[in-house]
């Protein structure tokens, strides 16, 4: 990105010649539908204003007339957004949400809205509902548990998960309004640290002065061979730089899945209320009565998927579970840490024809184990491609450290990256190998 912003600058290209190429790299790639919506026009028109801004030297940052999408949860004035759902078809909100107003004032162009599971609810876009955002490369994705960093992982970005209420989730469509955080995948960590609005990245203080803890608990029986090896290449590159790496045990990593998952359904319960087919949202054609219209509009437009979650999240919310599920849930979301070096998913990327069988759904639903306790705990994230399997595919380590130290574990990230010089995507090697597999 800050490659592109240089040559913006210097004039090398144009934003209206960027925000072309961009969109021809979406109409070749059409077969992954990454996107619900190409938003043409109205990147075009921000491209040309953005032009008009660089020949008068008037430039907005580094973000001026550089393209990104965002995930079609996300709002967005007089561009549909639908949560890939039914229930939402049709919905253009007024406004943008907070997150997508502020790219916009620094110049970036709306190019699209990413494809995800219907209200980021599953794991069937490559491993996490901001699949979509991972596809497109460099996009805005939302987190909840794993939804950006599990896809990150599988697609050899990056992806940064800020602290909870660091960057705002205002006009995001929220699955669990006390854990979704606006998320970012891009292809480096400057890239993501740019995006996180954070501007800049100090250089790492001391590598040595550094803790890394890592979780002794999370070399589970599932865990790959391969991950787990690389995992502990990587804590020996940081303990040879004289940072002080311990194993430690987390006692509580057996529940939080248990707690995530009732926190999550609740959320889900209480958030999907408001889509009753009165308002905003699909309506069914039944007219017998208003419940027989709610029940027909919710089940004509909620996946089952959708449905089990909102059911579930029901019953923890009973005046006899609430004590029981719903508050011991939240009490579990406290955590006092240092660095943490953890993988980021079990394993490698599955073939998809494997992926659908319902042993490996299951298989895919436990990463999360990894990711959902940083959710829980609002604390921040972070995800790097960290080597090539025997497969050859990408596999992800991740850092978290204390709520707020964004900063600090950015440039922690970044020392990671590039002592372990994993190469980045190249667009034009990407779009040559995505004419090859349209011609085969």
């Amino acid at each position: 990105m800050l490659e592109v912003s240089a040559a913006l600058k210097q004039g090398q290209i144009t934003p209206t010649e960027l925000c072309q190429k961009c969109l021809s790299l979406i109409k070749k790639t059409k077969f992954l539908h990454a996107y619900i919506t190409v938003s043409e026009e109205v990147a075009l028109k921000q491209a040309e204003e953005s032009e008009k801004r660089y020949k008068h030297e008037q430039s907005l940052g580094d973000l001026d007339g550089i393209p990104i999408a965002v995930k079609d949860n996300f709002s967005t004035s007089g561009i549909e957004t639908t949560c890939a759902s039914n229930m939402l078809k049709g919905y253009v909100p007024p406004y943008n949400a907070r997150v997508v107003s502020k790219l916009l004032d620094q110049g970036a162009l709306l190019i699209g809205k990413t494809n995800l599971d219907e209200f980021a609810i599953g794991s069937g876009r490559t491993d996490g509902s901001s699949g979509g955002s991972a596809a497109a490369m460099s996009a805005l994705g939302s987190a909840t548990g794993g939804s950006t960093r599990n896809p990150a992982a599988h697609c050899r970005l990056a992806s940064s998960k800020p602290s909870y209420g660091l960057v705002s989730h205002h006009g995001l469509i929220l699955l669990v309004n006390l854990m979704d955080v606006p998320g970012i995948l891009t292809r480096c960590v400057d890239d993501a640290a740019i995006v996180t609005l954070l501007n800049h990245l100090f250089g790492l203080a001391d590598v040595s002065k550094l803790c890394i803890e890592i979780p002794k608990e999370y070399l589970v029986p599932e865990l790959l061979s391969e991950v787990q090896s690389f995992w502990s290449k990587a804590a020996d590159l940081f303990e040879s730089e004289g940072a002080k790496v311990i194993e430690v045990s987390i006692p509580h990593t057996s529940y939080s899945i248990v707690c995530y998952h009732v926190s999550c359904t609740s959320g889900v319960a209480l958030n999907m209320a408001r889509l009753d087919g009165l308002q905003c949202s699909h309506r069914c054609d039944t007219d017998v009565s208003t419940q027989s219209m709610y029940a027909s509009t919710r089940q004509e437009a909620f996946n089952d998927v959708v449905r089990g979650r909102i059911l579930s999240g029901n019953f923890f919310l009973l005046k006899e579970n609430w004590e029981n599920y719903f508050i011991k849930a939240q009490k579990s979301a406290t955590s006092h840490l240092d660095v943490f070096l953890t993988p980021t998913i079990l394993s490698e990327a599955v073939p998809y024809l494997e992926f659908i069988k319902v042993d490996n759904r299951t298989r895919s639903s436990q990463n999360d184990i990894f990711t959902q306790a940083v959710n829980m705990a609002g604390l921040p994230a972070v995800s790097i491609p960290a080597a090539l399997s025997n497969q050859g595919l990408p596999v992800g380590l991740r850092f978290f450290e204390h709520a707020f130290c964004d900063q600090q574990l950015l440039t922690v990230a970044k020392w990671f990256e590039k002592q372990v010089q994993f190469p980045v995507i190249q667009l034009q090697e990407f779009m040559d190998d995505c004419s090859s597999m349209i011609t085969q």
